[in-house]
Protein backbone atom coordinates (compact mmCIF):
# COMPACT_ATOMS: atom_id res chain seq x y z
CA UNK A 1 0.00 0.00 0.00
CA UNK A 2 1.69 3.48 -1.17
CA UNK A 3 1.07 6.40 -2.27
CA UNK A 4 3.22 8.17 -5.25
CA UNK A 5 6.50 9.67 -3.36
CA UNK A 6 8.03 11.84 -6.24
CA UNK A 7 5.49 10.94 -8.92
CA UNK A 8 6.07 6.99 -8.33
CA UNK A 9 3.15 5.06 -8.34
CA UNK A 10 3.94 1.96 -6.59
CA UNK A 11 1.51 -1.45 -6.00
CA UNK A 12 1.85 -2.44 -2.48
CA UNK A 13 0.50 -5.54 -0.29
CA UNK A 14 -2.55 -5.31 -2.04
CA UNK A 15 -2.60 -2.24 -4.88
CA UNK A 16 -2.05 1.18 -4.87
CA UNK A 17 -3.55 3.78 -2.68
CA UNK A 18 -3.29 7.26 -2.12
CA UNK A 19 -5.23 9.90 -0.70
CA UNK A 20 -8.23 11.37 -2.22
CA UNK A 21 -7.35 14.88 -4.09
CA UNK A 22 -3.53 14.43 -3.32
CA UNK A 23 -2.51 11.33 -4.76
CA UNK A 24 -5.67 10.07 -5.83
CA UNK A 25 -6.70 11.81 -8.07
CA UNK A 26 -8.30 11.89 -11.98
CA UNK A 27 -5.04 12.19 -13.65
CA UNK A 28 -3.42 9.58 -11.66
CA UNK A 29 -5.88 6.99 -12.40
CA UNK A 30 -5.83 7.75 -16.01
CA UNK A 31 -2.05 7.27 -16.03
CA UNK A 32 -2.91 3.99 -14.29
CA UNK A 33 -5.17 3.14 -16.57
CA UNK A 34 -2.82 3.94 -19.70
CA UNK A 35 0.05 1.83 -18.27
CA UNK A 36 -2.07 -1.15 -17.48
CA UNK A 37 -3.05 -0.60 -21.63
CA UNK A 38 0.16 -0.78 -22.47
CA UNK A 39 1.62 -3.44 -20.70
CA UNK A 40 -1.89 -5.53 -21.76
CA UNK A 41 -1.32 -4.82 -25.24
CA UNK A 42 2.32 -5.64 -24.87
CA UNK A 43 1.72 -8.64 -22.96
CA UNK A 44 -1.22 -9.96 -25.29
CA UNK A 45 0.55 -8.90 -28.55
CA UNK A 46 0.28 -11.71 -30.58
CA UNK A 47 -2.97 -13.22 -28.90
CA UNK A 48 -6.48 -11.35 -28.63
CA UNK A 49 -6.54 -8.61 -26.41
CA UNK A 50 -8.30 -9.80 -22.77
CA UNK A 51 -11.71 -8.45 -22.26
CA UNK A 52 -11.96 -6.38 -18.99
CA UNK A 53 -14.51 -6.20 -15.62
CA UNK A 54 -14.58 -3.00 -13.72
CA UNK A 55 -15.86 -2.76 -10.36
CA UNK A 56 -15.92 -0.20 -7.08
CA UNK A 57 -17.12 0.32 -3.83
CA UNK A 58 -18.85 2.58 -1.66
CA UNK A 59 -16.51 5.15 -1.41
CA UNK A 60 -16.32 8.68 -2.51
CA UNK A 61 -16.30 9.02 -6.15
CA UNK A 62 -15.37 5.70 -6.75
CA UNK A 63 -18.20 5.41 -9.38
CA UNK A 64 -16.93 8.34 -11.56
CA UNK A 65 -12.93 7.15 -10.39
CA UNK A 66 -13.93 3.70 -12.14
CA UNK A 67 -16.07 5.05 -15.23
CA UNK A 68 -12.67 7.44 -15.57
CA UNK A 69 -10.25 3.96 -15.36
CA UNK A 70 -12.77 2.11 -17.78
CA UNK A 71 -12.86 4.67 -20.55
CA UNK A 72 -8.80 5.26 -21.32
CA UNK A 73 -8.79 1.51 -21.15
CA UNK A 74 -11.55 1.31 -23.55
CA UNK A 75 -9.77 4.22 -25.39
CA UNK A 76 -6.90 1.64 -25.74
CA UNK A 77 -9.35 -0.76 -28.04
CA UNK A 78 -10.21 -3.19 -24.87
CA UNK A 79 -13.51 -4.61 -24.48
CA UNK A 80 -14.51 -3.55 -21.02
CA UNK A 81 -17.45 -3.63 -19.07
CA UNK A 82 -18.41 -1.49 -15.85
CA UNK A 83 -20.14 -2.89 -12.78
CA UNK A 84 -23.44 -1.13 -12.60
CA UNK A 85 -23.46 -1.49 -8.81
CA UNK A 86 -20.91 -0.88 -6.17
CA UNK A 87 -19.14 -4.33 -6.01
CA UNK A 88 -17.34 -6.70 -3.29
CA UNK A 89 -13.87 -7.17 -4.25
CA UNK A 90 -13.99 -11.10 -4.59
CA UNK A 91 -16.94 -10.32 -7.11
CA UNK A 92 -14.48 -8.89 -9.34
CA UNK A 93 -12.15 -11.90 -8.80
CA UNK A 94 -14.92 -13.85 -9.70
CA UNK A 95 -15.12 -12.57 -13.07
CA UNK A 96 -12.02 -13.12 -14.11
CA UNK A 97 -12.52 -16.73 -13.77
CA UNK A 98 -15.90 -16.26 -16.18
CA UNK A 99 -15.16 -15.01 -18.96
CA UNK A 100 -12.90 -12.03 -18.38
CA UNK A 101 -9.05 -11.61 -18.53
CA UNK A 102 -8.61 -9.09 -16.30
CA UNK A 103 -10.78 -7.61 -13.07
CA UNK A 104 -9.75 -4.17 -11.86
CA UNK A 105 -11.08 -2.74 -8.19
CA UNK A 106 -11.57 0.85 -7.44
CA UNK A 107 -11.28 0.37 -3.74
CA UNK A 108 -8.96 1.58 -0.62
CA UNK A 109 -10.42 -1.79 1.32
CA UNK A 110 -10.26 -1.38 4.86
CA UNK A 111 -8.56 2.40 4.93
CA UNK A 112 -10.38 5.46 6.45
CA UNK A 113 -12.50 7.41 4.06
CA UNK A 114 -10.03 9.98 3.35
CA UNK A 115 -8.33 7.32 0.81
CA UNK A 116 -9.62 5.10 -2.35
CA UNK A 117 -7.01 2.74 -4.74
CA UNK A 118 -7.09 0.44 -7.17
CA UNK A 119 -6.83 -3.52 -7.07
CA UNK A 120 -5.71 -5.40 -10.26
CA UNK A 121 -7.22 -9.21 -10.18
CA UNK A 122 -6.30 -12.18 -12.21
CA UNK A 123 -7.24 -15.82 -12.20
CA UNK A 124 -9.48 -15.52 -9.51
CA UNK A 125 -7.14 -13.80 -7.53
CA UNK A 126 -5.12 -10.83 -6.90
CA UNK A 127 -2.60 -9.79 -9.89
CA UNK A 128 1.26 -11.56 -8.45
CA UNK A 129 3.43 -9.33 -7.89
CA UNK A 130 5.48 -10.08 -10.86
CA UNK A 131 2.47 -8.43 -12.71
CA UNK A 132 1.88 -5.63 -10.70
CA UNK A 133 5.92 -4.60 -11.10
CA UNK A 134 5.50 -4.75 -14.86
CA UNK A 135 2.10 -2.75 -14.98
CA UNK A 136 3.94 -0.15 -12.31
CA UNK A 137 7.11 0.49 -15.18
CA UNK A 138 4.30 1.13 -17.95
CA UNK A 139 2.47 3.56 -15.63
CA UNK A 140 5.58 5.57 -14.78
CA UNK A 141 5.71 6.06 -18.82
CA UNK A 142 2.22 6.85 -19.59
CA UNK A 143 0.66 9.52 -21.48
CA UNK A 144 -3.33 8.63 -21.23
CA UNK A 145 -5.26 8.17 -24.62
CA UNK A 146 -8.33 10.46 -25.05
CA UNK A 147 -11.46 8.65 -24.14
CA UNK A 148 -13.76 7.99 -27.42
CA UNK A 149 -16.74 9.19 -26.17
CA UNK A 150 -18.52 5.68 -26.78
CA UNK A 151 -20.80 4.67 -23.17
CA UNK A 152 -19.05 1.81 -21.53
CA UNK A 153 -21.01 -1.40 -21.56
CA UNK A 154 -22.87 -1.44 -17.71
CA UNK A 155 -23.49 -4.99 -16.35
CA UNK A 156 -24.97 -5.98 -12.50
CA UNK A 157 -22.65 -8.43 -11.59
CA UNK A 158 -24.08 -9.06 -8.41
CA UNK A 159 -26.26 -11.78 -9.25
CA UNK A 160 -23.36 -13.98 -10.68
CA UNK A 161 -21.53 -13.20 -7.27
CA UNK A 162 -24.29 -14.44 -5.27
CA UNK A 163 -25.00 -17.37 -7.43
CA UNK A 164 -21.09 -18.20 -6.95
CA UNK A 165 -21.40 -17.84 -3.19
CA UNK A 166 -24.58 -20.17 -2.47
CA UNK A 167 -23.25 -23.07 -4.69
CA UNK A 168 -20.53 -22.95 -1.32
CA UNK A 169 -22.87 -22.21 1.25
CA UNK A 170 -26.32 -22.60 0.52
CA UNK A 171 -27.40 -18.97 2.44
CA UNK A 172 -31.21 -19.69 2.22
CA UNK A 173 -30.57 -23.17 3.73
CA UNK A 174 -27.85 -22.39 6.27
CA UNK A 175 -30.36 -19.51 7.62
CA UNK A 176 -33.36 -21.14 7.59
CA UNK A 177 -31.43 -23.74 10.01
CA UNK A 178 -29.68 -21.25 12.47
CA UNK A 179 -30.62 -22.12 16.01
CA UNK A 180 -31.04 -18.78 16.92
CA UNK A 181 -30.00 -15.12 15.83
CA UNK A 182 -26.99 -13.91 14.32
CA UNK A 183 -25.58 -10.57 13.99
CA UNK A 184 -23.74 -8.94 10.70
CA UNK A 185 -21.91 -5.95 10.63
CA UNK A 186 -21.12 -4.53 7.54
CA UNK A 187 -19.18 -1.22 8.60
CA UNK A 188 -21.00 0.65 5.84
CA UNK A 189 -19.02 -0.98 3.21
CA UNK A 190 -19.59 -2.77 -0.13
CA UNK A 191 -21.41 -6.14 1.36
CA UNK A 192 -24.64 -4.34 1.93
CA UNK A 193 -25.00 -4.36 -2.08
CA UNK A 194 -25.80 -8.45 -1.91
CA UNK A 195 -27.20 -8.93 1.69
CA UNK A 196 -30.61 -8.29 0.28
CA UNK A 197 -29.56 -11.60 -1.50
CA UNK A 198 -27.61 -13.59 1.00
CA UNK A 199 -28.33 -12.27 4.58
CA UNK A 200 -31.89 -11.70 4.10
CA UNK A 201 -34.12 -13.82 6.37
CA UNK A 202 -36.01 -12.60 10.24
CA UNK A 203 -32.81 -14.51 12.35
CA UNK A 204 -30.08 -12.33 10.85
CA UNK A 205 -29.66 -8.79 12.36
CA UNK A 206 -28.35 -6.14 10.32
CA UNK A 207 -25.70 -3.01 11.12
CA UNK A 208 -24.55 -0.16 9.68
CA UNK A 209 -25.15 -1.38 5.96
CA UNK A 210 -26.66 1.97 4.64
CA UNK A 211 -24.37 4.09 2.18
CA UNK A 212 -22.10 5.91 3.98
CA UNK A 213 -18.81 7.69 2.50
CA UNK A 214 -17.57 8.42 5.64
CA UNK A 215 -18.31 5.16 7.32
CA UNK A 216 -19.71 6.50 10.61
CA UNK A 217 -15.98 8.38 11.02
CA UNK A 218 -13.70 5.45 11.62
CA UNK A 219 -11.84 2.84 9.17
CA UNK A 220 -13.90 0.16 8.12
CA UNK A 221 -11.57 -2.14 9.50
CA UNK A 222 -12.59 -5.29 11.11
CA UNK A 223 -10.33 -5.05 14.18
CA UNK A 224 -11.98 -5.07 18.02
CA UNK A 225 -11.97 -0.92 18.24
CA UNK A 226 -14.31 -0.43 15.29
CA UNK A 227 -16.41 -3.68 16.48
CA UNK A 228 -17.59 -2.45 19.80
CA UNK A 229 -20.99 -2.10 18.03
CA UNK A 230 -21.43 -5.35 16.95
CA UNK A 231 -20.03 -6.60 20.59
CA UNK A 232 -23.03 -4.65 22.17
CA UNK A 233 -25.57 -6.03 19.35
CA UNK A 234 -25.00 -9.82 20.24
CA UNK A 235 -25.31 -9.75 23.99
CA UNK A 236 -27.94 -7.71 23.23
CA UNK A 237 -30.23 -10.04 21.01
CA UNK A 238 -28.42 -12.92 23.08
CA UNK A 239 -26.69 -14.27 19.60
CA UNK A 240 -25.22 -17.53 18.53
CA UNK A 241 -22.19 -15.32 16.75
CA UNK A 242 -21.62 -11.66 15.09
CA UNK A 243 -19.99 -11.63 11.74
CA UNK A 244 -18.09 -8.15 10.36
CA UNK A 245 -16.80 -7.62 6.66
CA UNK A 246 -14.54 -4.93 5.70
CA UNK A 247 -15.19 -1.88 3.83
CA UNK A 248 -14.72 -3.71 0.60
CA UNK A 249 -16.23 -7.18 1.48
CA UNK A 250 -12.48 -9.68 1.35
CA UNK A 251 -11.84 -9.67 4.61
CA UNK A 252 -13.71 -10.89 8.20
CA UNK A 253 -14.11 -11.39 11.64
CA UNK A 254 -15.83 -12.82 14.41
CA UNK A 255 -17.55 -12.38 17.72
CA UNK A 256 -18.64 -14.96 20.00
CA UNK A 257 -21.53 -15.28 21.44
CA UNK A 258 -20.45 -13.94 24.64
CA UNK A 259 -20.13 -10.67 22.95
CA UNK A 260 -16.36 -11.52 22.73
CA UNK A 261 -14.39 -10.29 19.61
CA UNK A 262 -11.91 -13.53 18.05
CA UNK A 263 -8.64 -12.52 17.17
CA UNK A 264 -7.64 -14.31 13.51
CA UNK A 265 -5.38 -16.65 15.70
CA UNK A 266 -8.54 -17.93 17.23
CA UNK A 267 -10.87 -17.77 14.44
CA UNK A 268 -8.77 -19.72 12.17
CA UNK A 269 -8.34 -22.83 13.99
CA UNK A 270 -12.04 -22.75 14.58
CA UNK A 271 -12.47 -22.94 11.13
CA UNK A 272 -9.53 -25.42 10.11
CA UNK A 273 -10.82 -27.94 13.00
CA UNK A 274 -14.18 -27.87 11.26
CA UNK A 275 -13.16 -28.32 7.96
CA UNK A 276 -10.72 -31.25 8.92
CA UNK A 277 -13.71 -32.78 10.78
CA UNK A 278 -15.34 -33.76 7.07
CA UNK A 279 -12.22 -35.70 6.27
CA UNK A 280 -11.69 -35.38 2.98
CA UNK A 281 -8.98 -32.34 3.34
CA UNK A 282 -5.18 -34.06 3.05
CA UNK A 283 -3.23 -31.06 1.90
CA UNK A 284 -1.21 -27.96 2.96
CA UNK A 285 -1.95 -25.30 5.51
CA UNK A 286 -0.83 -21.78 4.60
CA UNK A 287 -0.13 -18.80 6.72
CA UNK A 288 1.13 -15.20 6.50
CA UNK A 289 4.08 -15.13 8.95
CA UNK A 290 1.52 -12.93 11.42
CA UNK A 291 -0.12 -15.88 12.26
CA UNK A 292 -0.36 -18.15 15.32
CA UNK A 293 0.99 -21.27 16.68
CA UNK A 294 -2.81 -23.05 16.91
CA UNK A 295 -3.11 -23.79 13.54
CA UNK A 296 0.30 -24.90 13.01
CA UNK A 297 -0.25 -26.91 15.92
CA UNK A 298 -3.48 -28.48 14.35
CA UNK A 299 -1.06 -29.17 11.15
CA UNK A 300 0.94 -31.06 13.03
CA UNK A 301 -1.64 -32.85 14.66
CA UNK A 302 -3.21 -33.99 11.60
CA UNK A 303 0.27 -34.48 9.91
CA UNK A 304 -0.45 -31.79 7.19
CA UNK A 305 2.37 -29.65 5.84
CA UNK A 306 2.85 -26.50 6.82
CA UNK A 307 3.94 -22.94 5.16
CA UNK A 308 4.44 -19.54 6.35
CA UNK A 309 5.06 -16.98 3.51
CA UNK A 310 5.50 -13.05 3.44
CA UNK A 311 2.08 -10.35 5.09
CA UNK A 312 -0.01 -10.20 1.79
CA UNK A 313 -3.03 -12.44 0.10
CA UNK A 314 -1.45 -12.89 -2.65
CA UNK A 315 1.27 -15.21 -1.65
CA UNK A 316 -1.50 -17.52 -0.14
CA UNK A 317 -3.26 -17.40 -3.71
CA UNK A 318 -0.29 -18.15 -5.33
CA UNK A 319 0.64 -21.30 -2.98
CA UNK A 320 -3.25 -22.03 -3.61
CA UNK A 321 -2.71 -22.16 -7.69
CA UNK A 322 0.01 -23.73 -7.45
CA UNK A 323 -0.50 -26.55 -5.06
CA UNK A 324 -2.34 -28.66 -2.70
CA UNK A 325 -3.20 -26.20 -0.33
CA UNK A 326 -6.26 -27.47 2.38
CA UNK A 327 -6.82 -23.88 4.21
CA UNK A 328 -4.90 -20.32 3.80
CA UNK A 329 -5.71 -17.43 6.37
CA UNK A 330 -3.51 -14.11 7.14
CA UNK A 331 -3.50 -12.21 10.31
CA UNK A 332 -6.15 -9.46 8.99
CA UNK A 333 -9.12 -11.62 8.10
CA UNK A 334 -8.30 -13.06 5.00
CA UNK A 335 -9.74 -16.66 4.90
CA UNK A 336 -9.80 -19.15 1.90
CA UNK A 337 -10.30 -23.11 1.36
CA UNK A 338 -9.99 -25.60 -0.92
CA UNK A 339 -12.75 -25.94 -3.38
CA UNK A 340 -13.15 -22.12 -3.77
CA UNK A 341 -11.18 -18.89 -5.53
CA UNK A 342 -8.15 -18.72 -4.24
CA UNK A 343 -9.06 -15.26 -2.86
CA UNK A 344 -10.41 -14.35 0.78
CA UNK A 345 -14.26 -13.31 0.90
CA UNK A 346 -15.87 -12.00 4.17
CA UNK A 347 -19.35 -12.99 2.81
CA UNK A 348 -18.67 -17.00 2.22
CA UNK A 349 -16.53 -16.83 5.43
CA UNK A 350 -19.48 -15.41 7.34
CA UNK A 351 -21.87 -18.00 5.73
CA UNK A 352 -19.22 -20.67 6.65
CA UNK A 353 -18.87 -20.02 10.35
CA UNK A 354 -22.36 -19.65 10.51
CA UNK A 355 -22.76 -23.58 8.64
CA UNK A 356 -20.47 -24.48 10.98
CA UNK A 357 -22.79 -23.12 13.98
CA UNK A 358 -25.47 -25.18 12.65
CA UNK A 359 -23.62 -28.56 11.72
CA UNK A 360 -21.96 -28.56 15.22
CA UNK A 361 -25.26 -27.43 17.28
CA UNK A 362 -22.50 -25.58 19.44
CA UNK A 363 -21.91 -22.07 19.92
CA UNK A 364 -18.39 -20.55 19.22
CA UNK A 365 -17.30 -20.23 22.67
CA UNK A 366 -18.02 -23.69 23.23
CA UNK A 367 -16.07 -24.67 19.97
CA UNK A 368 -13.40 -22.62 20.98
CA UNK A 369 -13.33 -23.87 24.25
CA UNK A 370 -12.55 -27.32 22.72
CA UNK A 371 -9.81 -26.03 20.76
CA UNK A 372 -8.36 -24.47 23.85
CA UNK A 373 -8.12 -27.64 25.52
CA UNK A 374 -7.00 -29.44 22.93
CA UNK A 375 -4.08 -27.46 21.40
CA UNK A 376 -3.82 -24.52 23.74
CA UNK A 377 -4.70 -20.98 24.85
CA UNK A 378 -3.44 -18.28 22.00
CA UNK A 379 -3.29 -14.63 23.39
CA UNK A 380 -2.44 -12.55 19.98
CA UNK A 381 -1.53 -8.60 20.41
CA UNK A 382 -0.32 -6.78 17.30
CA UNK A 383 1.09 -3.21 18.57
CA UNK A 384 2.13 -0.44 16.30
CA UNK A 385 5.16 1.81 16.93
CA UNK A 386 5.79 5.22 15.44
CA UNK A 387 9.53 5.50 13.99
CA UNK A 388 12.00 8.54 13.47
CA UNK A 389 12.14 7.61 9.87
CA UNK A 390 11.16 4.48 7.68
CA UNK A 391 13.27 1.22 7.65
CA UNK A 392 13.70 0.90 3.83
CA UNK A 393 15.29 -2.38 3.92
CA UNK A 394 13.33 -4.97 5.81
CA UNK A 395 15.75 -7.97 5.04
CA UNK A 396 19.16 -5.69 6.63
CA UNK A 397 17.11 -4.99 9.48
CA UNK A 398 16.19 -8.46 10.38
CA UNK A 399 19.54 -9.55 9.83
CA UNK A 400 20.77 -6.83 12.44
CA UNK A 401 18.69 -7.54 15.00
CA UNK A 402 19.06 -11.36 14.89
CA UNK A 403 22.89 -10.82 14.95
CA UNK A 404 22.52 -9.69 18.70
CA UNK A 405 19.43 -12.08 19.79
CA UNK A 406 20.44 -13.40 23.49
CA UNK A 407 20.09 -17.32 23.65
CA UNK A 408 16.86 -17.28 25.90
CA UNK A 409 13.54 -14.70 25.60
CA UNK A 410 11.42 -14.97 28.79
CA UNK A 411 13.22 -18.13 29.73
CA UNK A 412 12.94 -20.14 26.49
CA UNK A 413 15.74 -21.13 23.81
CA UNK A 414 14.73 -19.07 20.70
CA UNK A 415 14.33 -22.54 17.79
CA UNK A 416 13.83 -20.63 14.71
CA UNK A 417 14.30 -17.22 13.05
CA UNK A 418 11.97 -16.05 9.68
CA UNK A 419 13.29 -13.48 7.55
CA UNK A 420 10.42 -13.55 4.81
CA UNK A 421 8.94 -10.54 5.90
CA UNK A 422 10.75 -8.53 8.85
CA UNK A 423 12.28 -10.78 11.45
CA UNK A 424 10.06 -13.36 13.71
CA UNK A 425 11.30 -14.92 16.65
CA UNK A 426 9.77 -18.28 17.36
CA UNK A 427 10.64 -20.00 20.95
CA UNK A 428 10.70 -23.69 21.73
CA UNK A 429 7.15 -24.12 23.09
CA UNK A 430 5.80 -22.17 19.71
CA UNK A 431 5.42 -18.51 21.47
CA UNK A 432 7.01 -16.05 18.98
CA UNK A 433 7.11 -12.48 17.92
CA UNK A 434 7.53 -10.86 14.78
CA UNK A 435 9.00 -7.34 14.15
CA UNK A 436 7.64 -5.90 10.60
CA UNK A 437 8.67 -2.32 9.36
CA UNK A 438 6.32 -0.94 7.35
CA UNK A 439 8.76 -0.01 4.01
CA UNK A 440 6.89 2.70 2.85
CA UNK A 441 6.08 4.92 6.21
CA UNK A 442 7.95 5.26 9.28
CA UNK A 443 6.30 2.24 11.29
CA UNK A 444 7.13 -0.73 12.99
CA UNK A 445 4.55 -3.69 13.09
CA UNK A 446 5.25 -6.16 15.81
CA UNK A 447 2.91 -8.78 16.70
CA UNK A 448 3.12 -11.35 19.07
CA UNK A 449 1.61 -14.58 20.56
CA UNK A 450 1.53 -16.60 24.03
CA UNK A 451 -0.58 -17.85 26.26
CA UNK A 452 -1.57 -14.99 28.46
CA UNK A 453 -1.96 -11.29 28.13
CA UNK A 454 1.21 -10.74 30.25
CA UNK A 455 3.19 -12.74 28.56
CA UNK A 456 2.47 -11.51 25.23
CA UNK A 457 2.59 -8.25 26.58
CA UNK A 458 6.06 -9.16 27.51
CA UNK A 459 7.48 -9.91 24.22
CA UNK A 460 6.23 -7.32 22.44
CA UNK A 461 7.98 -5.04 25.25
CA UNK A 462 11.31 -7.11 24.55
CA UNK A 463 10.71 -6.75 20.29
CA UNK A 464 10.67 -2.90 21.39
CA UNK A 465 13.87 -3.18 23.25
CA UNK A 466 15.44 -4.65 20.53
CA UNK A 467 14.58 -2.49 17.89
CA UNK A 468 15.51 0.63 20.21
CA UNK A 469 19.20 -0.49 20.77
CA UNK A 470 19.77 -1.72 17.13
Amino acid sequence: MSSHQSNHISFGTDGFRGIIARDFTYDVVRKIAQGMSDYLSYKYMRTDKPTVAVGYDRRFMSDLFAKTLADIIAANGFEVTLSSSPLATPAVSLLTTKGFGIGVVITASHNNHHYNGIKVKQNGRSAPPSVTAEIENYVAKAVPMKPTGTPTPVKDFRPAYVEYINSKVSSSKVLAKLPGTVVVDFMYGVGAETAGELFNSKNVVKLRDRHDPLFGGISPEPVEKNLLDLAAAVKKHKALLGVALDGDADRFALVSDKGQYMTPCQTAPLMLEYLLSKGQYKGKIVQAVSMGFLTKRIARAANLPFDEVPVGFKYIAEKMLNEDVTFGVEESGGYAWKGNLPERDGALTALFVMEMAVKTGKTVSAMYAEIEKKYGKSCFVRRDFKMDKPIPNKHSFAVKIKKKLPKLLLGHKITETNTIDGLKIVLDNDWWVLMRPSGTEPLLRTYAETDSQENTKKLLDLAFKLVEHK
